[in-house]
């Protein structure tokens, strides 16, 4: 089994917003169960983001800094990530989806707020037991023990939490996965889930000695010259709908495969459009249409505080927090953009 030594690290959460103490014993447990030479599988969800990859590789070091399991990690769909993600430490645990065991010891996911999101992996989950780590607001916890807190700024904080109880201290390679994350999912510190607690675990990461600005240049200031010139031609094409969402105002474009191909560019490079586009001052709503397949758009949705759009979300397939949402289109844009403002009004 898997020696757990003493706890360390961050002070135990407020139990009224997060997991309960029964539900963080009973991870801790399910983990210390695991047999000499056992299996543990790490889940994150498609096209994975900062937090997720980095809470789960993250949680992968750990492991591996505890000693007597087996570890892999691996997520659902194209395994080519942006060069911003692709050289974090842990990859060396990555593998491709039909490699990962079928039947593992113990199986967790992170930063996955329903199965769909596992898409061919969700099978993993009915492991002997499944551990769900997230902090979704819209989770269906659909695992077996649920270390979930939509309080939280990122999934790499309840990861900071497990860890913690592991008695796993915190060195550089676990903390520039857990600080991509937070970054990830704060955009820098600069969203309402940024609290003292936020700054003060980012202190605690920055203390291993990893370089915040090294870190942030690779994940927020790299981007191909072909990404440049996409993300022109997409803004060119934005509609601003001032009436929208009762009146709060709604930004849009959409990607199509064929920009893509114009620009010779990966699918992943469109993830940060979004934040091009969520500045607009005169729209409280912003929402980026990638094409995926021939009817098929990856939506991204952001809001500045008026509208939830974890509901809009919800409504139509998906899920995520109150302010960024997302879900799966089908049809035109111009349908898909119907559907959601539908929803807004």
């Amino acid at each position: 089994m898997i020696s757990v030594p003493s706890p360390v690290g961050p002070p135990v959460a407020d139990q009224t917003t997060g997991p309960t103490g029964d539900e963080w014993a009973a991870a801790v447990a399910a983990v210390r169960a695991v047999p000499p030479g056992g299996r543990v599988l790490l889940l994150c969800h498609v096209n994975p983001d900062g937090d997720a990859l980095g809470s789960m590789l993250g949680f992968g070091l750990g492991l591996t800094r505890l000693g007597g399991c087996a570890v892999q990690a691996t997520f659902p769909g194209n395994q080519e990530l942006p060069p911003s993600l692709g050289g974090m430490p842990g990859s060396h645990l990555l593998v491709q989806p039909d490699e990962a065991w079928a039947d593992p010891d113990l199986a967790l996911c992170f930063d996955v707020a329903s199965t769909s999101r596992l898409d061919t992996l969700a099978d993993r989950m009915t492991a002997r037991t499944a551990i769900v780590v997230d902090h979704h607001a819209s989770n269906t916890r659909f695992g077996g023990i649920h270390l979930v807190d939509p309080t939280a700024a990122a999934t790499s904080v309840m990861v900071d939490q497990l860890l913690g109880r592991l008695g796993v201290p915190l060195d550089r390679e676990i903390a520039e996965c857990l600080y991509i994350a937070l970054i990830t999912d704060t955009g820098s510190f600069r969203f309402d889930m940024t609290t003292p607690a936020v700054h003060q675990f980012a202190a605690r990461l920055l203390a291993t000695g990893i370089s915040p600005a090294e870190v942030s240049r690779r994940v927020f200031d790299s981007r191909p010259f072909g990404a440049v010139q996409l993300f022109g031609a997409v803004l060119q094409r934005s509609v601003l709908e001032p009436a929208a969402a009762g009146g709060q105002g709604l930004v849009w474009t959409h990607a199509t495969l064929a920009d893509l191909e114009r620009y010779e560019q990966p699918p992943y490079v469109l993830e940060a459009l979004i934040d091009s586009v969520r500045c607009t001052v005169e729209a409280d709503v912003s929402c980026v249409l990638k094409q995926v397949s021939e009817t098929g758009w990856a939506v991204s949705m952001r809001s500045k505080g008026g509208v939830d759009v974890s509901a809009v979300a919800v409504a139509l397939g998906g899920g995520g927090h109150r302010l960024a949402a997302g879900f799966t289109g089908v049809g035109s844009a111009d349908e898909v953009i119907a559907a959601i403002r539908a929803q807004l009004g």
